[in-house]
């Protein structure tokens, strides 16, 4: 299972001008991000300040973080990387110095 630090931005054309409506948008997305916490695989979720875009960070298959982003679509787009661990960088730095 891998660590993934997803970085997400709404796309603007999508978002409702009305204050009301952009809520209630905001509200559903927001309650399909709690299904993924609740899931266990969303780790981490924040939105950057002032902007329509922040980060999540997922643990899983790379199958089961594809599936959970595509709901999102076409509301959302995505960048996707992937995540080492300290034991894995550690692991790898074994591996330069022998």
């Amino acid at each position: 299972m891998g660590k993934y630090l997803i970085h997400w931005e709404m796309d603007q054309t999508k978002i409702p001008i009305d204050p009301k409506e952009r809520g209630e948008a905001w509200g559903m997305l927001m309650a399909m991000v709690r299904q993924d916490v609740e899931k266990g695989i969303v780790k981490d979720f924040g939105m950057f300040v002032g902007e329509t875009s922040g980060y999540a960070v997922h643990e899983g298959t790379e199958l089961e973080v594809m599936k959970i982003l595509q709901q999102y679509v076409p509301f959302a787009i995505f960048k996707v990387h992937p995540i080492a661990t300290e034991s894995q960088v550690n692991e790898m730095n074994k591996a330069l110095t022998g």
